[in-house]
């Protein structure tokens, strides 16, 4: 995706965050390569940053973004079941899967879908054994590091 897509970028420790959305909804946030901040492009935006800052300054931040409804029926089902998951906590794809009365490889195909992360935390949802699995639809790279100092981030939090 090119810089210029978005409405606004959130420079992020070892990451970045592109957001697009319209005038009314966000539409899509990205994980990007570190790069410097993009300032945002309209009202929307700049609440998306502000919410995302408040997050990585104090991981407890509740998100109250409206997320234009994206993805299929099964994929907000599992969308609605990680963002339930608090802070600091996660779940494995098969006990997603077990509450869904689905398969494993289904809830993680679904976490890769998830059009919203960070602010619908599908870095929550890791590998049964204590393994990270795999994030945003790649099981290596950088992507496992964002993960990683997301769990690490949200780690710290008291509640």
């Amino acid at each position: 995706m090119k810089t210029n897509a978005y409405q606004a970028i959130v420079a992020a420790p070892g990451f970045a965050l592109g957001i697009q959305c319209s005038d009314d909804e966000i539409t899509h946030i990205d994980f990007l390569e570190p790069r410097p901040a993009l300032a945002p492009a309209s009202p929307l935006a700049a609440e998306a940053v502000r919410q995302i800052e408040a997050y990585l300054a104090d991981p407890d931040f509740t998100f109250g973004l409206p997320l234009r409804q994206a993805g299929t029926t099964f994929q907000r089902r599992v969308w609605a079941q990680i963002s339930a998951i608090p802070n600091g906590r996660t779940n494995t794809y098969g006990e997603v899967a077990k509450f869904l009365n689905n398969a494993p490889r289904a809830v993680g195909q679904a976490c890769g879908a998830n059009p919203y992360p960070v602010v619908v935390p599908c870095h929550r949802v890791v590998a049964t054994g204590g393994g990270l699995g795999g994030f945003a639809r790649e099981r290596g790279g950088f992507l496992l590091d964002v993960k990683r100092w997301l769990l690490t981030h949200e780690s710290r939090c008291t509640s």
